[in-house]
Parts: structure tokens; C-alpha cells; sequence
């Protein structure tokens, strides 16, 4: 009788321990810049930045600030969770159009740039990030961020 009172506990923690194991809070970021071998596909040109994906000011903007610190964006996560499509950072959302219609990485790259502007490495900015300091960005008024 005691076998199936021990089996309902085990069974319990087996499953916790299971879930733990694949559940990481902090999204795909890479540890350092990015090197020649990389060989990473450009942020998305300025060509390319029209149409019903760019209907804000702060849009189009988001993009051109991440031309200027795409090794730091490499070394970003991104809490919009697209590393469960396949993005391996921050800089990722950039090289499509996904970025355009996503506020977590508008917010986030808006955020990056801030602080990189304030000589933040990419460490600290990133666990600003972490700790969701982004989410205090403003949209409405980021295209004027420079």
C-alpha cells in the first residue's frame, strides 16, 4: 500500500523537474558582438521600409537606430519570445519586417539605444532588459530619440 503513496509524489516532482528544465525565462541572445564568421544577414534596408509596416514615425526610426548598434542588438534578448521561431537575438527582429509590427522589440531597441548612448556595455543593457526596464518606453514619442 505504501508503493502507490510514493508513486503520486515522484511522479509530481519528475514533472516539475521535467518543465524546469525546458522552461528558460530569459529568451536567445549571444554572449558577445558578432564575429566576420558569423556572416549575419544586414538589419533590413531603408529600401525595404515601407507600406503597412511602417505607418509610424517611430517605425522607420527603430530601424535606422539599429544600423548603428547592431553588434549590440546581437547580444540582446528579445521578450516577444520569437527565439521560439528561430531568432537567436534582439538584432534578429531587425533583419525582417517583424520588428515593425512588434512593440516588445520596438520598446527593447528604443531602450538599447538609450543606453548605449549613455556608454552602457552590452551587458548592462541587457540586464536592463531582463529586468524589463524597457517597458518604460513611450512609443508615441520615441521616433524622437537620437
Amino acid at each position: 500500500m505504501k508503493k502507490p503513496v510514493l508513486l503520486i509524489p515522484m511522479v509530481a516532482l519528475l514533472a516539475i523537474l521535467a518543465l524546469a528544465q525546458t522552461d528558460n525565462p530569459i529568451p536567445a541572445f549571444n554572449p558577445g558582438p558578432p564575429t566576420k564568421a558569423d556572416n549575419l544577414p544586414p538589419i533590413l534596408s531603408k529600401d525595404q521600409r515601407w507600406g503597412a509596416s511602417f505607418q509610424n514615425p517611430y517605425q522607420a526610426h527603430a530601424y535606422e537606430l539599429a544600423e548603428k548598434i547592431p553588434a549590440v542588438l546581437h547580444q540582446l534578448p528579445c521578450y516577444c519570445y520569437c527565439d521560439k521561431m528561430g531568432h537567436k537575438s534582439l538584432r534578429t527582429c531587425y533583419e525582417s519586417t517583424h520588428a515593425a509590427h512588434c512593440g516588445t522589440c520596438l520598446k527593447e531597441l528604443y531602450y538599447a539605444y538609450q543606453q548605449t548612448k549613455l556608454k552602457k556595455t552590452p551587458k548592462q543593457i541587457r540586464e536592463g532588459i531582463i529586468h524589463g526596464d524597457w517597458q518604460n518606453i513611450n512609443l508615441d514619442s520615441a521616433a524622437s530619440i537620437n
